[in-house]
C-alpha cells in the first residue's frame, strides 16, 4: 500500500507542478518514448543477469507490496522455541532433540511453533547448527565461523535482486537520453517544416529525458532501496538465533542466552525486559502443566 501511495505523491507532484506552471499534460503523452526507454531498460536487465536473478528479481518484486513476516511476533516464536530446545537440552541432554531437528515437520515440539515452520531458512539454520552443537566435534570459534559465513552468502543471494533492479534504475537516464536523441535526429530529418512543428517534435523528443529520470528516481530505485530493507529484515533473524545458539555453546542458561538474541534484534520488533520475561514466565507455567495444556 505505500509503494502505491509513494508513487501516486511522485506522480501527481510531477504533473500538478508541470500543470500548474502552464503545461500542457497532452505534450508528455509520447508511447513511443515509453517503448523506447521501456523496452532497452527490459532488454539491458535480461543481458545483465543470469536466469537464476531474473526469476529471483521478479519474485521479490511481488514480495514487496506484501507486509513484512518479521514482526514481534515472529520473533517472540523464535525465542520461545530456542528457550524450549535449550532446556530441554541443559534438563535431558542432546540427544533428548535429536528425532526433533532430524525431523522438525514431524516433530510434536516444532509443531507448536508454526511461524517457524513456514519460514523454511530459519528453521534449517536452527536444526542444522543444533545437529552440529550435539555432535560434540567441533569447537565454538568453529560453528561461529561457519554461521558467519552462511549469513553471508544468504545475504550476497539477497541482495542480487536488489542490485539488477538498482542497476536498471541507473540507467533509465541513459535510455531516456537515447529517446531524447533519437527524437531530436527524427527532428533534424524533417528540418524543412514550419517552425511551430519542429518546435512541437523537439517537445517530444525531451518527454524522453524527463520520463527517463522520473522513472529511475521516482519508480525503480526506490524499489531497490525497499528490497535491501526487506533483506535486512531477512537477515536479522538468522543473526539473532545465531547469537542465542553460540551463547548456549558458552554455557550460559536459556534466559541469559536468548537475552543475547533479543539484543541484536531490531528496535522497531525487539520485545522489552520485561515482555520477555512474562513470554518465558508463560512458557514455564505451560511446561509446568502440560495436562492442563492438553485439557
Amino acid at each position: 500500500m505505500l509503494i502505491i501511495i509513494g508513487y501516486i505523491v511522485v506522480i501527481a507532484s510531477a504533473l500538478v507542478g508541470y500543470v500548474l506552471s502552464g503545461g500542457y499534460l497532452a505534450v508528455l503523452f509520447q508511447p513511443l518514448e515509453f517503448l523506447i526507454i521501456g523496452g532497452t531498460a527490459i532488454g539491458a536487465f535480461i543481458v545483465s543477469n543470469e536466469k537464476k536473478v531474473i526469476k529471483a528479481t521478479l519474485k521479490s518484486l511481488g514480495n514487496l507490496f506484501k507486509t513484512s513476516k518479521y514482526n514481534k511476533t515472529l520473533y517472540l516464536t523464535l525465542i520461545n522455541l530456542m528457550y524450549t530446545i535449550l532446556t530441554k537440552v541443559r534438563q535431558s541432554g542432546g540427544l533428548s532433540i535429536e528425532e526433533d531437528i532430524d525431523n522438525p515437520k514431524e516433530s510434536e515440539l516444532f509443531k507448536k511453533y508454526p511461524l517457524i515452520l513456514a519460514n523454511p531458512q530459519v528453521c534449517d539454520f536452527i536444526t542444522d547448527y543444533l545437529r552440529l552443537m550435539i555432535s560434540g566435534n567441533m569447537e565454538v570459534y568453529e560453528i561461529e565461523a561457519l554461521m558467519n559465513e552462511e549469513i553471508e552468502t544468504y545475504t550476497h543471494e539477497l541482495e542480487k535482486p536488489a542490485d539488477a533492479i538498482a542497476s536498471v534504475g541507473d540507467g533509465l537516464p541513459a535510455f531516456g537520453i537515447v529517446a531524447a536523441v533519437m527524437g531530436v535526429i527524427n527532428t533534424l530529418a524533417q528540418a524543412d517544416r514550419p517552425a511551430s512543428e519542429l518546435g512541437e517534435l523537439i517537445a517530444h523528443a525531451m518527454v524522453g529525458t524527463f520520463l527517463g529520470i522520473l522513472l529511475a528516481y521516482g519508480f525503480v530505485s526506490p524499489l531497490a532501496a525497499l528490497l535491501r530493507q526487506k533483506n535486512a529484515d531477512t537477515v536479522k533473524i538468522l543473526e539473532c538465533t545465531k547469537v542465542i545458539l553460540i551463547a548456549s555453546m558458552h554455557d550460559y542458561a536459556p534466559q541469559i542466552c536468548i537475552e543475547f538474541g533479543r539484543k541484536t534484534i531490531f528496535s522497531h520488533e525487539r520485545p522489552s525486559f520485561f515482555e520477555l520475561e512474562k513470554y518465558i514466565q508463560e512458557v514455564k507455567d505451560k511446561n509446568a502443566n502440560p495436562t492442563e495444556n492438553n485439557e
